[in-house]
């Protein structure tokens, strides 16, 4: 751990440590504010057709609807990470969810797209403030031995809540109005804020130097540009002019941060020295991997479920349920493991499963075996992620000293946002390339408009099938058993990058916890459970 902090010390209310209920109390106030937060970046997907015609809005500006959020949050993770360590934790994610709660108010009465994007820009401003602080009040809070298993059930929330939150968003839809998505958000602020107000300490770090303000500027023109190419790059293409001013923007910011963290050393937001400790490194690797690969799974599971299968979105959230379920139980079960064999081994172990997972999914998937064809593959991804991210999110947060916390959890979450917006980028043109080059020859004999509106995507070959005659039946398999093509070619492409993942952290992932420590951590936990 780094000690370059030396004149900074963190200050916390009350300076005991809280009884056991307390900290039941503090894990679920942070874990029910995450997933506010992890809920509103996936639950407008399935709100877009009503978006569009409400507001009168293109697909164009819908996909700004929801992505800008995502844009917002991602830049100010870091700086407000940083504030939320010097100004206080509690006073930070208290003004954070006020924030987060009052946006979720003003995007359910929206009556126009810009009011909405309005919202949805405060909302990710909300969202920063609260995601590293919820993180941060758990390192700085729980004592040692009870810490691992304090991040287990967190990055539970992190992991699942995305898709809980497409689930309960797509109820919702279903049995109500979409803008009734935006009520569970407020709700869960409401409770979140009740319990921070009566149960979270508050803790904050007391520094030497000033805050790193162009750092913070700097690090945030870095992440805008490079997410809006992730987030743009597929729809406005990879070479347009925006693409490439963006990717160079992003790349030069970035280089920038660098080079002015390493000039403030021990001032600086991010010491980025400390990445060259195995913990840190391997850690951030592990999560970008990870979360890439489950974000790039995701896009490729929902066209699946509807337009191969038929399924409607409430149905297709249903089915991911079984691999959310698996990751967030195998999340808190990951400190045991990891307390037994060591963290590099847990990681490696949950990362061999969700290759193995993502090998059944490839191996296994076809038209006529359905769901059941994919259900093996996505519990062992499910299985093998949870074990892979409590280890990798207590390696980034174990790096930084405990007055840096903030600064941690912002790092933390930060790679999650990079991982999944990667992960849906590349793999979501390896799906759409595949599906493109496997479609071409399957398509004789259908009517040409027809067939160009199957290239374009197998949702669109669905639509066009109705409209084609004694030629529906070829189209439809045409365009399905293209999907499953292109959908094994991005498994592979996905297995190869979890084997190199794999080979890294089995040489160069955190060390793994001597068993002496290991039986200590299990006797103290004793000790507090009595």
């Amino acid at each position: 751990m780094s000690t370059n902090q030396s004149l900074q010390t963190a200050q916390a209310d009350g300076g005991g440590v809280p009884d056991a209920r307390q900290l039941r109390t503090i894990l679920i106030a942070v874990s029910i504010a995450l997933m506010a937060v992890i809920a509103s970046v996936s639950g407008l997907n399935v709100a877009q057709t009503h978006m569009a015609v409400e507001f009168d809005a293109s697909q164009s500006t819908v996909l700004w609807i929801i992505n800008i959020y995502t844009l917002v949050l991602a830049a100010l993770l870091l700086p407000l990470g940083a504030a939320g360590d010097r100004l206080g934790r509690k006073p930070m994610l208290i003004a954070g969810l006020g924030v987060f709660g009052a946006a979720s108010v003003v995007a359910g009465l929206a009556q126009s797209a810009g009011v909405m994007l309005a919202a949805r820009v405060a909302g990710g401003v909300g969202a920063a403030m609260i995601m590293p602080i919820t993180l941060a009040v758990i390192t700085s809070t729980f004592p040692e031995e009870q810490r691992g298993k304090a991040i287990g059930v967190w990055t539970g929330v992190a992991g699942g809540g995305g898709i809980l939150g497409m689930f309960l968003s797509a109820l919702l839809v279903d049995v109500a109005d979409w803008r009734w998505l935006f009520v569970l958000p407020v709700v869960l602020v409401v409770v979140a804020l009740a319990m921070t107000l009566k149960s979270v300490p508050n803790s904050r770090e007391t520094s030497a130097h000033r805050f790193d303000t162009v750092g913070a500027l700097v690090s945030t023109v870095a992440v805008v540009g490079l997410i809006f190419v992730l987030q743009e790059g597929p729809e406005r293409g990879w070479t347009a002019p925006a693409t490439l001013v963006s990717l160079a923007v992003g790349l030069i910011a970035a280089t920038g941060f660098v080079a002015w963290e390493l000039r403030r050393r021990d001032a600086s937001l991010l010491d980025v020295r400390l990445f060259r400790e195995r913990g840190l490194a391997g850690g951030s690797i592990t999560l970008l991997t990870v979360f890439g690969v489950q974000a790039g799974i995701a896009v490729v599971l929902f066209p699946f479920f509807q337009a191969v299968l038929g399924w409607s979105g409430l149905l297709s959230t249903v089915a991911m349920m079984p691999m959310a379920v698996m990751m967030m139980m195998t999340s808190g079960l990951a400190p045991k493991l990891a307390a037994r064999i060591g963290s590099r081994s847990a990681m490696a172990v949950g990362i061999a499963l969700a290759g193995v997972g993502l090998v059944l999914m490839a191996l296994l998937v076809s038209v006529d075996g359905g769901y059941l064809s994919i259900l093996p593959g996505m519990l062992a991804m499910g299985i093998g992620m949870g074990l892979s991210m409590t280890p990798a999110t207590e390696a980034i947060t174990g790096s930084l000293p405990r007055e840096k916390q903030g600064v941690a959890s912002a790092l933390n979450d930060v790679t999650r946002e990079f991982g999944t917006a990667l992960g849906v980028a590349l793999l979501g043109a390896l799906l759409a390339n595949g599906y493109r080059g496997a479609i071409e020859g399957r398509l004789n004999g259908v009517p040409q408009e027809a067939a160009d509106t199957a290239r374009e995507g197998v949702a669109n070959a669905v639509e066009a099938a109705g409209s084609v005659g004694p030629h529906a039946r070829d189209l439809l398999h045409a365009a399905q058993q293209s999907f499953v093509d292109g959908w094994q070619q991005a498994m592979w492409a996905g297995v190869a990058v979890m084997g190199v993942l794999f080979v890294y952290i089995a040489f160069r992932g955190p060390k793994n916890t001597p068993p002496a420590v290991a039986d200590e951590t299990e006797a103290s936990e004793a000790v507090a459970a009595r």
